[in-house]
């Protein structure tokens, strides 16, 4: 399951990076209105109307990857969340180092001896 995770990480962040190069690739929408009198948009990597449609639906892939790598990381990170205790409630007991076992043995009950005479004057 470890291994899984990792894998989704890995698929989801190289995602974010394709999508995050694909947007500074794109034209913004002032580009277009220079475009119009000659500013080299004919001289891009695609050509003069050939970018738009390949860089969107690349970004739109990329996202769809993304959005479904998070899908998944929340689908197996979904576990029950224990109800009514604290975080050093689920420590172990062998948790404190150089902590011994006990050894001593159980206190007795025993009363002490009463004595036979008793007196109910208060010292002074």
């Amino acid at each position: 399951m470890n291994s899984l995770h990792t894998i989704i990480i890995v698929v989801q962040v190289l995602s974010a990076l394709v999508i995050i190069g694909l947007v500074l690739l794109q034209h913004g929408k002032g580009a277009d209105m220079g475009a119009s009198f000659g500013s080299g948009a004919s001289g891009s990597l695609f050509g003069a109307t050939g970018s738009s449609n390949f860089l969107s639906k690349s970004t739109g892939v990329a996202a769809v990857v993304f959005f479904a790598a998070t899908l998944g990381l929340a689908f197996i990170n979904n576990k029950p969340v224990a109800t009514g205790g604290g975080v050093m409630e689920n420590l172990p007991v062998s948790s404190v180092p150089g902590a011994a076992p006990s050894t001593e043995a159980p206190a007795t009950t025993a009363k002490p001896a009463a004595s036979t005479e008793q007196s109910n004057e208060v010292p002074k």
